[in-house]
């Protein structure tokens, strides 16, 4: 059984854009396979107390980006894209070094160094 979507009012984020990021959370971590039928927009819209319209952006955004697909009058899937949770993995931690490139930039730390610092973070760790 997949958790309820959490939205919060204090994420400064627009409600689609949460919907968006556990939706791709899901079927990222394996949750939701492909071909996975997702709940309706109506369904999802009672479900996390939002408007129609937002689920339905929400959709529409992750179809443009080929995470999911709908057929008219049977509803929206998991597109069956072979390595599609592969994909949403090295997506999810591009952007997240992408904000660390941004904090290293924003302490006058260089490439080289960033370089190293991850080297050795990574040597620390446990496997």
């Amino acid at each position: 059984m997949t958790s309820p979507f959490v939205l919060s009012q204090s994420d400064g984020r627009p409600m689609y854009l949460q919907i968006i990021e556990q939706i791709r959370l899901r079927i990222t971590v394996g949750d939701w396979q492909p071909g996975f039928k997702l709940p309706s927009i109506r369904e999802l819209a009672v479900a996390t107390r939002v408007s129609v319209i937002t689920v339905k952006r929400a959709y529409q955004e992750l179809e443009k980006d080929g995470v999911i697909i709908t057929r008219q009058g049977k509803g929206s899937y998991v597109a069956e894209i072979d390595g599609l949770d592969l994909k949403l993995r090295r997506e999810e931690l591009d952007q997240h070094l992408q904000e660390a490139i941004a904090v290293a930039r924003g302490l006058g730390i260089d490439q080289e160094e960033l370089l190293a610092r991850l080297k050795a973070l990574l040597a620390d760790e446990p496997e």
